[in-house]
């Protein structure tokens, strides 16, 4: 552990390294800080954890203190037991494909938005752009209209308050976020006693006041609109034993907040990145775009984006090889026995309390089931199979990200606009080869993310996304 407290190897390389140290073994131990933790690197044992005996380790490690960060606390990712469970019951219809399609013209009006600003910006020219900046005005928009239910451009104004408190709370570069987010996983007694607040209060407030108004607002205009908020607001008088109040609704909002303004803004930069990389990948994803426009007559569906073979598989590939989450964690709630980590062992016991890691990033780079592990190649997915014991991006079992059908049509549909409209190329700062810094928990390169962004001279003109032939508005 010594290389990665003085930072000379980050996480998730001292997890790999120490993960390749045992070949021929399910699982390993190690300690984070003073917090012993079983590793699980047999896909067949990861699947009966997470799945088959899912009741015996159903909790996360809360990382936020439901005293000190009232709101925050709530999400679905920090609640455990009964109370995730009702709540998770309670939103799994809200993620439904009918669901997404009603946010699916929502997300196109953002993806316009990002492409008018860069041929705005760009005319005819080729320009370079931090794309992580760029990327997360689109994930800011894309949140603020779809759960918080407030239309927000922060290309033309990139100082609205959403958008800068989203990078006040959310900056995965902050070693001060980083310490705190430790200091609750590891020692959540100190944090409690120091009081270390994930989010200040005033990240709360404004998002509470943000659905409050409209709340209000909808009640008293009686305004219907296709977004998270609307279907919380369906949800109160439903006969469910939960009470459904402006906090409850404001945490659940924050979700998508915290979910999916920096990680899929960074899932979103190393696909960029690799298409700009890989020029065979570019020429092949536009044909399919092309195919998609002329079945639609340039005006591309739900249905179109979501029967596209290639982009998916160049969106797998790339999440299999940045896992955003490179350790998913499960909690033990009742005493369980593992199998022999090894055939001359003995089984162990697993107590309540207990943690448990599955190494997503040393997982998805084993050459055990990736051939070549360290190429990008968008081609190990275009059969559709996909083992979820050894492929898992948004986790396994019951507690999958909620939101992952909805961080994917926002990821689908921004590559569609982008390369729609625009040639993605290379910048004399862009990094090739890409390396991973060492001094962030999250994963993020050495020297950012720099690309160059190419309008295209003859375009189909920018058309709003349909459903059915219905506005998504």
């Amino acid at each position: 552990m010594a290389p990665y407290a003085f930072r000379r190897i980050s996480h998730m390389e001292l997890l790999q390294k120490m993960y390749n140290l045992f070949p021929d073994a399910k699982f390993f131990g190690l300690y984070d800080f003073l917090t012993p933790i079983f590793v699980i690197r047999d896909p067949d044992l990861i699947s009966t954890i997470a799945i088959k005996q899912f009741d015996n380790f159903c909790d996360h490690q809360g990382f936020v203190n439901e005293i000190l960060d009232p709101i925050a606390a709530k999400n679905l990712f920090n609640l455990q037991g009964d109370h995730w469970r009702e709540m998770r019951k309670l939103f799994s219809p809200s993620f439904t494909s009918s669901k997404m399609k009603m946010m699916f013209g929502l997300m196109c009006q953002c993806a316009e938005n990002l492409t008018n600003f860069v041929i705005t910006q760009s005319g005819e020219a080729i320009k370079t752009y931090d794309m992580k900046d760029l990327l997360s005005k689109y994930t800011n928009d894309t949140i603020a209209t779809c759960a918080f239910g407030i239309e927000v451009d922060s290309f033309k104004n990139p100082n609205n308050e959403f958008f800068l408190l989203g990078k006040e709370a959310l900056n995965i570069n902050n070693p001060w976020l980083a310490f705190k987010f430790q200091m609750h996983l590891n020692f959540p007694q100190l944090a409690k006693l120091f009081k270390l607040r994930m989010f200040g209060p005033r990240v709360e407030n404004f998002f509470k006041n943000v659905v409050a108004t409209t709340v209000k607002a909808r009640d008293e205009q009686g305004i219907v609109r296709p977004d998270m908020i609307q279907l919380m607001m369906e949800n109160r008088n439903n006969d469910n034993g939960i009470e459904f109040d402006i906090n409850e609704m404001t945490a659940q909002a924050f979700v998508f907040f915290l979910g999916g303004f920096d990680t899929i803004s960074t899932a979103m930069c190393f696909i960029t990145h690799e298409i700009s990389i890989n020029p065979d990948v570019q020429g092949r994803l536009k044909e399919e775009i092309d195919d998609v426009l002329k079945q639609t007559n340039g005006k591309p569906t739900y249905e179109a984006i979501n029967r596209m073979k290639y982009l998916d598989a160049v969106i797998n590939e790339t999440q299999r090889l940045y896992s955003i989450a490179h350790f998913l964690e499960r909690k033990c709630v009742k005493e369980t026995e593992l199998p022999p980590a090894t055939p001359d062992g003995k089984p162990i016991v697993v107590k309540p309390g207990d943690r448990i890691w599955f190494p997503v990033f040393a997982l998805h780079r084993d050459s055990k089931y990736y051939p070549h592990p360290n190429k990008f190649d968008p081609n190990r997915f275009l059969n559709g199979d996909v083992d979820n014991s050894v492929y898992m991006p948004f986790g396994i079992g019951p507690r999958i990200c909620i939101g992952n059908r909805f961080a994917l049509m926002e990821i689908k549909i921004m590559l569609f606009y982008l390369l729609w409209h625009c040639d993605i190329e290379l910048d004399v700062k862009t990094k090739i080869p890409l390396t991973l810094k060492k001094k962030t928990i999250a994963l993020w390169p050495d020297g950012d993310f720099w690309l160059k962004l190419r309008p295209k001279k003859s375009k189909i003109s920018v058309t709003p996304c349909l459903s059915n032939g219905i506005e998504g508005q």
